[in-house]
């Protein structure tokens, strides 16, 4: 019998190759637009993340934005999926560990949904839109079959928002423990009624609109809003110079670059919430009532400075790291008060899982603002407010 043939190289390749390499691609670019942003991110990152070469990659997808549509797809491809294998009838508590287990999962790719979605052509966006109606009218049908009320969906969204957060944050965390945190807290969103559960507080003191007196403050003014409708890659620096009537290159006087724009964007966002926090503590001396009332600012301010607040949000991730640290240990000093503050609270909690909570807090008020559209009125405000109070579980 003749000696068998050594493996080619092809042969080798074929044998080597998962099967499931085109899987492992869009859950390695998850994780890489959810970090860095869908225009910070590269194809190469991404090739790198799955051990293979760019040129391997384009066979399986011609370019970045392909790439991005497909990771966009498949989170709510998979809780779509995930709630089909739910009977028609079960449980408000069925439906929502279906959803909680397939985020936490993912929870490393999912990031990309919340912000990063706007980058999809006008098509892409509505077929996602659509399906995430789905879940949302599956999710509210467990709702109003439990606990019924007319509030347009706004608890589902709510639950949904505190579900979700887990894919904004890197807080280390067991999976079984975050599925048990966020599945409580979400059933506590889903049974709060928001014209009836409202806690008391006292009003908000924010700090007034910044009033544009310099040119420099002009800019400023005048590019959040473009940021937060097209992206910040989305901007040029002749829209920003046209709307406020310089040259282009005028800009350069003000900002050395567009980055800068940004960055003094963010600081701004920072900082009127700092304010805001600590106009909203003083003379509060009872944990629960402290909690209450950062939850009424943070809504608050997500209401006021809806603009700001999506751009500081949007695009902290893309922004290089040494113009990011200081705004990320600012982040970090507000998350720290809430988590103090909630754990003085409910002291059966760990750091972590105080943590946990305070971002299913901030997920409410982001997804339950989006669900009123932002039309801005004390009731709305006071509805969203007992959702995430809701939600951390007072």
């Amino acid at each position: 019998m003749a000696p068998a043939s050594p493996p080619t190289r092809s042969d080798t390749t074929a044998a080597t190759r998962p099967r499931n390499r085109k899987q492992l691609i869009v859950d390695a670019a998850g994780r890489v637009f959810s970090e860095r942003g869908y225009h910070s991110a590269s194809m190469e990152e991404v090739a790198t993340a799955v051990g293979i070469t760019a040129t391997a990659l384009y066979r399986h997808f011609p370019n970045k934005y392909a790439l991005f549509a497909e990771c966009a797809d498949v989170m709510v491809d998979g809780l779509v999926a995930a709630l089909d294998e739910v009977p028609a009838g079960a449980s408000l508590k069925d439906v929502l560990t279906a959803v909680t287990r397939i985020t936490v999962t993912h929870r490393a790719s999912g990031g990309v949904y919340r912000w990063e979605s706007r980058y999809l052509n006008r098509e892409d966006l509505r077929r996602l839109g659509a399906k995430f109606g789905r879940l949302v009218e599956r999710v509210d049908e467990a709702v109003q079959r439990e606990h019924p009320l007319p509030d347009e969906r706004l608890r589902a969204v709510a639950a949904l928002g505190a579900i979700g957060s887990i894919t904004m944050h890197r807080t280390s965390i067991a999976q079984r423990r975050a599925e048990d945190l966020l599945l409580a807290s979400a059933l506590r969103v889903a049974v709060t009624d928001p014209a009836k559960g409202r806690p008391s507080v006292r009003p908000v003191q924010l700090p007034a609109r910044p009033v544009p007196r310099t040119r420099r403050a002009e800019i400023l003014a005048a590019a959040v809003p473009l940021f937060a409708r097209d992206g910040f890659a989305g901007v040029t620096n002749g829209q920003m110079a046209e709307a406020v009537g310089l040259t282009p290159s005028a800009l350069y006087r003000h900002y050395p670059g567009k980055i800068d724009i940004l960055v003094a964007a963010c600081l701004q966002a920072a900082g009127l919430l700092a304010q805001g926090v600590e106009q909203s503590l003083r003379g509060i001396a009872r944990p629960h009532d402290a909690v209450v009332a950062l939850a009424a600012t943070y809504v608050a301010y997500s209401f006021e400075y809806t603009e700001l607040n999506s751009v500081a949000e949007a695009e902290l991730a893309g922004l290089p790291t040494d113009l990011r640290r200081p705004l990320v240990l600012a982040q970090r000093e507000h998350i720290a008060v809430w988590e103090q503050q909630l754990r003085l609270a409910r002291p059966e909690l760990d750091p972590r899982q105080a943590r946990v909570l305070v971002h299913a807090g901030f997920g409410v008020a982001v997804e339950a603002g989006r669900g009123l559209r932002w039309r801005d009125s004390s009731d709305h405000r006071e509805a969203v407010t007992a959702l995430v109070v809701g939600a951390l579980g007072l």
